[in-house]
């Protein structure tokens, strides 16, 4: 899909506190995802310590490569901060002070109590050739030069700094500078088959993709998204093409869509909830209270959300579930017979309209021949109607919480949709 893009670009993040782990690069992945939307093709992301070494390298490499440069960190008042010494020697220039940049520093230093020493003098110093992009937000403005027809933006590091910097001045400078093409996304959440399986059904349909269309695949635990490109000089074609591709997928794949709108299935889950005024309630074992984590993260939830019961233990079960002791004894806690009185006892407490349950071995410990770790079985329930299913979702625990947690969000998303259709 790349070489449909007239223009590429590259993304260096200089600092070593990001190469050691010590904080997440989040600014290539706020960068990629808006140059993205405006027609900039990402060739590369790079992430380099703070060295002079390579930092010019790392500068060398990409204007060979690409013609746009987008660099972040290494502007800060602190000595280890080379990056404005390196620029002045990778564009043969030399630093100077910017009278109104000092004035800025100055100003913004004094409205928090703190006089300009050495270091705060310094941020107003600037290489002679770079155009300045004021920082409303800090005392380190960011610059632009441009060498052997290749641009480059040096922001701060500060992710704040960095998105206002781009979205007041870089972004609409780059719209204005540069002819781009429309670019289009669509993403499809699917759930309950796995990325070669998915990929297998959609073979023809990739077939006849049309050329200035792409599909790609982003499996996540439990599920996998779906993301439609298009790209063109005709934007509302390119979202009737689009549309048009999403009605062939959902032919193909329909039973496993969780949503066409890149919705989590959450968010889907309580968007129905919301529409029927209905309530849900949520008995957990083995996900320890992710589910209702989940639920309670999309804003307004208290609308239909009714609670939930971390049920670990079987004393817990039975006191506070009504999970029958005879049941436990005789199929065990990790069983569809569990899971389903679990379910129904929370919904009867609870006095929901719609209730789901887990409960497994989510592991490392705790399996058996029998029952071995992964082993998750899931119950959901609506008017006097309770079904449930087991699975054996593998040996790590994180994604075996998360995939019991999206799969039983999941199950009762399709049956309040089947119920739904039904109605109608």
């Amino acid at each position: 899909m790349q070489t449909h893009f007239s223009l590429q670009a590259e993304i260096i993040t200089i600092g070593d506190e990001i190469l050691i782990g010590q904080i997440v690069d989040t600014n290539s992945a706020w960068m990629g995802q808006h140059l993205n939307a405006i027609g900039i093709w990402i060739h590369q992301v790079a992430s380099i310590g703070d060295q002079r070494e390579e930092i010019l390298k790392a500068l060398q490499n990409a204007g060979e490569r690409v013609s746009l440069v987008f660099v972040t960190g290494g502007l800060g008042p602190t000595r280890d901060d080379i990056t404005k010494q390196t620029i002045c020697e990778y564009f043969d220039d030399h630093l100077e002070r910017d009278e109104n940049v000092y004035r800025h520093v100055e100003k913004l230093l004094g409205s928090r109590g703190i006089g300009m020493n050495e270091l705060n003098q310094k941020q107003a110093d600037f290489p002679s050739k770079a155009t300045i992009v004021p920082n409303i937000c800090g005392t380190a403005p960011g610059l632009r030069l441009e060498k052997d027809g290749t641009l480059y933006f040096f922001m701060p590091g500060v992710p704040f700094e960095m998105i206002t910097m781009m979205e007041d001045q870089i972004l609409p400078d780059l719209k204005v500078r540069f002819s781009l093409p429309a670019i289009r996304h669509k993403t499809i959440i699917t759930q309950g088959i796995g990325e070669s399986l998915l990929a297998e059904k959609l073979t023809n349909f990739e077939d006849q993709l049309p050329s200035h269309l792409s599909l790609a695949y982003l499996p996540e635990p439990g599920s996998v998204k779906l993301r439609l490109t298009a790209m063109g000089e005709d934007s509302g074609q390119l979202e009737s093409d689009l549309e048009s591709q999403a009605t062939l997928i959902r032919n193909a794949a329909g039973e496993y869509i969780i949503s066409e709108k890149g919705k989590r299935v959450e968010e889907e889950l309580g968007i129905l909830l919301k529409e029927k005024h209905a309530t849900i309630a949520v008995a957990e074992s083995c996900t320890g209270g992710y589910i209702s984590h989940l639920l309670t993260s999309i804003s307004g939830s208290s609308a239909y959300f009714k609670g939930g019961v971390v049920a670990y233990s079987n004393e817990v079960k039975t006191s506070m579930l009504d999970v029958n002791q005879g049941t436990l004894n005789q199929y065990g806690a990790v069983s569809r017979e569990v899971a389903e009185e679990m379910v129904i006892g929370v919904k009867n407490r609870l006095k929901s309209d719609y209730a789901i349950s887990v409960t497994g071995i989510a592991g490392p410990d705790g399996g058996s021949d029998e029952k071995p770790v992964g082993t998750v079985c899931i119950a959901w329930a609506f008017a006097d109607k309770v079904y449930s299913e087991c699975f054996h979702f593998g040996d790590h625990r994180d994604r075996n919480i998360k995939r019991a947690s999206t799969a039983a969000m999941a199950f009762l998303l399709q049956a309040i949709r089947k119920q739904k259709s039904i109605l109608c």
